[in-house]
C-alpha cells in the first residue's frame, strides 16, 4: 500500500462511492449534552442521565433522518492512556479527569447504541478520532464514502473527494473543497496546520508566535511543513510580518514542530472490533433496549422512538410510571 508525506497508508478512493459510512464522534455529543442538559434526569439508582438523555435525542434524530445502511459510533476510551500520551506526556494535561457520574453516563450511552445494532468504536490507545480515520480508511477501497458526524476540525484531514462532515448541532456540511474556507488551509494540510498553530483543546502549544494567519500563509507558500523546514531559509524573504523571527522560531523549533505533527495527525492503522469493509445496521437486542429504558427511566415517547429506529415491530411500550420524563 502507498504511504502520504506522514508515512500514513493511502486508501484509493472509487471514482463513484456505492454507499455512505456515518462515522459518529460520539464523545463530542455526549459532552455536549453532559454539559446543556438540565440535571434533573436521573435513572434507577438516582445517578444522573442527563448525557444519555440528549445523547439518545441526538441518536434518534440523526437515525430517523438518515436511516443510515452503514454506521459506527466511535468513543474515547483512550483519556489518559493513548499512545500520544507515550510521545508527550503533556497531552490533553490540561483536562480534568472525568467524573465517575459522566463516566457511568458514557458507559450507558456504548450500551444504547449495541442494543440498538449499532457498531461501537472504542479502544484504550488510540482515540474516537483515530477510530473514525481507521474505519474510513478501510471503507474507501470498497466504495463507500464517508460521513463524518463531528464538528472537530480535526477531522477534516480526512476528507477525500467523496465525503462529508457534518457539524449536526448547526446543520452544517462541508466537502474537503470547503475546508479551505472554514480554516484557511486544504483538508490535507489540518495535521501541519495545527502543528504551527498548537491546539489548546489537546494542550498542544505550537511553534512560538506563529498563529492561525501565518501558518495558513506558510503551508500555501510551501505546501506542507516537511517542505517548509526544508526551504526554512526562505521564510524571511516572504511578504510576511516578522518574517525573520518566525524563520528563526522554526529553526528552533524544528523537532517540536516534528513532534506536534505526530499528535495532531490521525492515526489510520487502529485495530477495529470488526472484519467488513464498512460497519452495516446489525439487529436490535429488544431485551437489552427495554432494560435500559427501564434504568434509564425514558418516557413513553422516546421508548416508542428507540424501538422504531432499532426496527422493532410495532407493539406497546413497556410499562411506565408517573413522573419518568418524556
Amino acid at each position: 500500500m502507498s504511504l502520504d508525506d506522514a508515512g500514513l497508508p493511502i486508501a484509493p478512493a472509487a471514482d463513484v462511492p456505492r454507499g455512505s459510512l456515518y462515522l459518529v464522534d460520539a464523545s463530542l455529543y455526549v459532552f455536549r449534552a453532559w454539559h446543556s442538559m438540565p440535571d434533573e434526569f436521573r435513572d434507577a439508582q438516582g445517578w444522573p442521565t442527563n448525557a444519555v438523555h440528549g445523547f439518545a435525542r441526538f441518536l434518534l434524530e440523526l437515525l430517523e433522518r438518515e436511516r443510515p445502511g452503514h454506521i459506527a459510533i466511535a468513543f474515547d476510551e483512550a483519556l489518559d492512556s493513548c499512545f500520544r500520551h507515550r510521545i508527550y506526556p503533556a497531552y490533553k494535561g490540561n483536562r480534568e479527569p472525568a467524573p465517575d457520574e459522566l463516566r457511568r453516563q458514557f458507559a450507558h450511552c456504548k450500551a444504547l447504541c449495541a442494543a440498538l445494532g449499532l457498531a461501537v468504536l472504542a479502544h484504550t490507545e488510540y482515540e474516537a478520532d483515530d477510530l473514525i480515520g481507521t474505519a474510513l480508511y478501510r471503507a474507501r477501497p470498497a466504495g463507500f464514502r464517508g460521513v463524518i458526524v463531528s464538528a472537530d476540525k480535526d477531522l477534516s484531514q480526512l476528507l477525500g473527494e467523496h465525503d462529508e462532515q457534518w457539524d449536526f448541532a448547526r446543520g452544517l456540511r462541508w466537502g474537503a473543497a470547503g475546508v479551505k474556507a472554514r480554516h484557511g488551509v486544504h483538508a490535507h494540510q489540518i495535521a501541519d496546520y495545527l502543528a504551527l498553530t498548537g491546539d489548546a483543546v489537546d494542550n498542544i502549544p505550537g511553534v512560538g508566535g506563529i498563529g492561525a494567519k501565518t501558518a495558513a500563509i506558510l503551508l500555501s507558500h510551501f505546501g506542507s511543513l516537511d517542505e517548509l523546514l526544508a526551504r526554512v531559509d526562505e521564510v524571511a524573504f516572504l511578504r510576511l510580518r516578522g518574517a525573520a523571527q518566525v524563520a528563526a522560531r522554526l529553526r528552533e523549533q524544528r523537532e517540536l514542530a516534528l513532534l506536534f505533527r505526530q499528535l495532531t495527525t490521525i492515526a489510520c492503522d487502529a485495530p477495529l472490533g470488526y472484519a467488513e469493509a464498512a460497519t452495516p445496521r446489525g439487529e436490535a437486542d429488544p431485551e437489552m433496549l427495554d432494560a435500559l429504558a427501564n434504568t434509564l427511566r425514558f418516557g413513553p415517547m422516546t421508548r416508542r422512538r428507540l424501538r422504531m429506529a432499532a426496527g422493532l415491530e410495532e407493539q406497546a411500550p413497556p410499562a411506565w410510571h408517573p413522573g419518568a420524563p418524556a
